[in-house]
Formats: structure tokens, sequence, C-alpha cells
């Protein structure tokens, strides 16, 4: 299968990687062609070409996103003006309260796929707790599926089990997360569209289970 996207994750990986030794406009404005053509162009396409397949494994509408290159350094004291990656994400707008998304990242030193919702919002994030309380063995279930194929969460949010909860709650650990994300890298066994549609499916799940929850 050709596969379109071939030089993308090589293009971008290189380019990021000169990015981070010069991370300065002037810099930015020698090189923004380059940006634009290897590594914007392409991924905008593999953004909308990726919908298709991820409507069909979710049943739902999917939104894309590539995230801009400039980084809201307001309140940050890291003042560096350009972000060192190239991020993708497709939000699943299953009509629940809010969207789980599919993430797709490249850096000098990753290239990565995950799943989930970053931050819940406050009624979701009480109605994650409940199921979890009430249902977690079947959470924990779903959550160890997704981890099989190589996915881990990210750690949790707190350090304790909130105080509306047994300190020893047999799912204390999940009850720690304010979101849920699942990451790990991507399969490179293929095309880049055929790659990803196999992650993908295997994260489904996941966002599965946070849609029903984001939708109760």
């Amino acid at each position: 299968m050709s596969d379109p996207y071939a030089s993308l994750i090589a293009d971008a990986r290189s380019f990021f990687a000169a990015l981070s030794r010069n991370n300065n406009r002037d810099w930015w404005q020698e090189h923004k062609d380059g940006y634009d053509t290897k590594l914007k162009v392409p991924a905008l396409a593999l953004l909308d070409e990726m919908c298709a397949p991820l409507a069909e494994i979710t049943g739902e509408a999917i939104t894309p996103k590539l995230f801009r290159p400039h980084r809201d350094v307001r309140f940050s004291k890291d003042k560096t003006p350009y972000n060192t990656h190239l991020h993708m994400m497709w939000a699943v707008k299953g009509g629940a309260r809010q969207d789980p998304v599919f993430f797709f990242g490249i850096a000098p030193d990753y290239v990565t796929v995950g799943a989930g919702t970053m931050g819940f919002d406050k009624p979701v994030l009480e109605d994650w707790r409940k199921f979890v309380d009430l249902d977690g063995a079947r959470v924990a279930g779903i959550i160890a599926g997704v981890a099989a194929h190589g996915y881990a969460p990210r750690a949790p949010d707190l350090k304790r089990v909130p105080p509306a909860f047994a300190a020893d709650h047999p799912q204390g650990e999940l009850l720690k997360y304010k979101g849920f994300v699942m990451s790990g890298d991507m399969p490179r066994k293929g095309a880049v569209h055929s790659d990803l549609r196999a992650a993908f499916t295997q994260l489904w799940p996941l966002n599965d289970l946070l849609l029903s929850i984001a939708a109760a």
C-alpha cells in the first residue's frame, strides 16, 4: 500500500529537532515555508483522511484539529515561542457533555498515539467517580484491555483518594484521576494512516467508556 504520509514522521522529527536548538522568531521565519509545505499540508490532509475511518470505528461524527505551532507563554516561565512537536487531535462528537478525543503526536523523541479526556468538566468528573465507585470492576477491565495493547494511563492527578470515598477503596487509584488519558508508541507496521486506524481501534473502548460516562 502506498503511503502519502511516508515522510511526515521523519520530516517532523528533523524539523523540530532543529527548532529545539533554534527556538526563536528569526529561525522560524526563515524556515516557516518548510513547516507549511512538509508538515502542515500533509498533517491537515491526514486529519481529514482519518475522519471517515474514525466515524466508522465510533459511529459518531468526528472533528479534527491541528494544534498551532505557537506556544501560549503568558503564564509560563518558559518563554520560548514555538512548540517543538506536531500534535493532531480528533474529537468524538457523540452529543455528550464532553467529547473524548484521539490524538497523534510527533516530536524528536516520540511518535505517540492516545485517547481520552485530558480534564473532566466538574459534572463529568462527578459521574466518573460514580461509575468507578459503583461499577469499578468494569471500568478497570476496559482500561486493562486497552493496556494489553501497550497503552498506559498518565499518572493520577491526586495523591490521595478523594475524601468522599474510603482510602482503601478497591478502585482508589482510578478515583485519583480528574481526567483520563492513555497513550503509547504508535505501532509502525505499514502506512501511517493504516497504523493510526489500527491504534485507534485498540484505543476506542476507552473513549467509548468516557463517552458513556459523559452522556449519563
